[in-house]
């Protein structure tokens, strides 16, 4: 056989995107009686028992772009469980049910983290590291991740990308173990001021040990291209917001998956 016919296929596989290697699959899984369908993609590692995180959606439920942070996590060594946390065949029509749906879970906080509770179960069923696991989240799925720490989960830490910060103050507030990293864009219309000054009084109350992150002239959804990019709407995609962030949630994970 030439030297030439091996290596012109080598040169083309070389020459692929990287993105082709992290193929995921559905994933049907149950919280309690309720089906649920998320989305894996398997660490692009060799070695067994890479660490995982689940990816919480946004209030439209799972879309293309929790998917897409599935398949990168993926290249960076993570298995990756983009999880359902409406239901098989559950997801909004539009954004009037959007926001009924996302307000149910928030008010019914314990549901809520039921199904992210049992996303993590799935994960680990998966194949990921049961002691290297972390939960992100995008907007409605941002407060998941954090209602994830606030149930002290067995995550290592939780990553909420220009998520809802609110907790009723009857709510108990036990000592939050989980490590908390909150990216938030500083022009996010949404979460008022009093209401982040409460959330980080919760963090100090709790003895979590957390960071928040802000974004100059980035607004709500400023990880998401879908959000357009008009400001004045109070949700839109900011390039350099979603490069930044994603690169502190890099650092992030790799601090609290290093192995002591």
């Amino acid at each position: 056989m030439k030297l030439s016919s091996l290596i012109l296929p080598l040169i083309v596989l070389l020459a692929m995107p990287a993105a082709v290697f992290a193929q995921g699959k559905n994933v049907v899984y149950k919280d309690g009686t309720t089906g649920l369908t998320g989305y894996f993609v398997k660490a692009n590692i060799a070695k067994p028992g890479a660490p995982g995180v689940v990816i919480l959606h946004q209030w439209l439920g799972l879309t293309d772009h929790e998917k897409e942070s599935a398949r990168k996590l993926s290249l960076l060594g993570y298995n990756a469980f983009a999880a359902d946390a409406y239901g098989t065949n559950a997801r909004p029509k539009d954004m009037k049910e959007a926001g009924e749906k996302a307000g149910y879970y928030k008010t019914n906080w314990q549901i809520y983290q039921g199904r992210i509770k049992a996303a993590i179960t799935e994960l680990v069923k998966l194949g990921a590291d049961p002691n290297r696991i972390a939960v992100i989240g995008y907007c409605f799925g941002g407060t998941g991740a954090i209602e994830a720490a606030r149930a002290n989960f067995p995550v290592k830490g939780v990553v909420s990308f220009h998520g809802g910060l609110a907790k009723d103050e009857k709510r108990p507030a036990d000592a939050i173990k989980p490590k908390v990293l909150v990216l938030h864009g500083a022009d996010d219309p949404y979460e008022p001021e009093a209401e982040i000054k409460k959330f980080q009084q919760e963090m100090r109350d709790t003895k979590a040990v957390w960071q928040m992150n802000y974004y100059a002239n980035a607004v709500h959804s400023f990880t998401q291209k879908e959000a357009g990019n008009d400001n004045s709407k109070g949700a839109a995609y900011n390039e350099l917001a979603a490069k930044r962030s994603w690169q502190d949630m890099k650092l992030f994970l790799a601090e609290i998956f290093a192995k002591q």
